[in-house]
């Protein structure tokens, strides 16, 4: 019987935890400023039209807009995850500084998708009401 609450426990904690790191204001500005420091030297256009739409997901998240914030930083994270594994890069690289922002920022990039991904999914917007008919 223990075993089972134990499991429930951890089971609600989990999606608990996504949720609210999906709900989060800081992920998106961290993702901002690691994708700025990597497409700033040298400088590349198309990444650096993340971080201006990341931290508008921000501002969001700040007035009260959790679920359609959570929304945008998803997508957006997904699109710049797509954009950074076209680039290849060679094996010795990869274990450099510059690799160590790469890895970080597509760890944040998919950590970013799944749980914005889940707010999105089943959070509801201040003023929705729960009519099922």
């Amino acid at each position: 019987m223990a075993d089972k609450e134990t499991e429930e426990q951890v089971k609600t904690s989990a999606i608990v935890h996504a949720k609210v790191w999906g709900e989060s204001p800081v992920p998106p500005t961290a993702l901002a400023a690691l994708i700025t420091a990597q497409a700033l030297r040298p400088p590349q256009i198309l990444p650096l039209l993340f971080p201006p739409v990341l931290l508008f997901s921000t501002y969001l998240n700040i007035y009260d807009y959790k679920v359609d914030a959570a929304g945008l930083n998803a997508a957006w994270s997904g699109l710049y995850m797509l954009l950074a594994r076209r680039r290849k890069q060679p094996l010795a690289s990869k274990f450099g500084t510059r690799g160590l922002i790469r890895g970080t920022t597509m760890g944040l990039c998919t950590i970013n998708l799944v749980c914005g991904g889940l707010v999105y999914a089943v959070g509801k917007r201040e003023g929705e009401g729960d009519d099922t008919a």
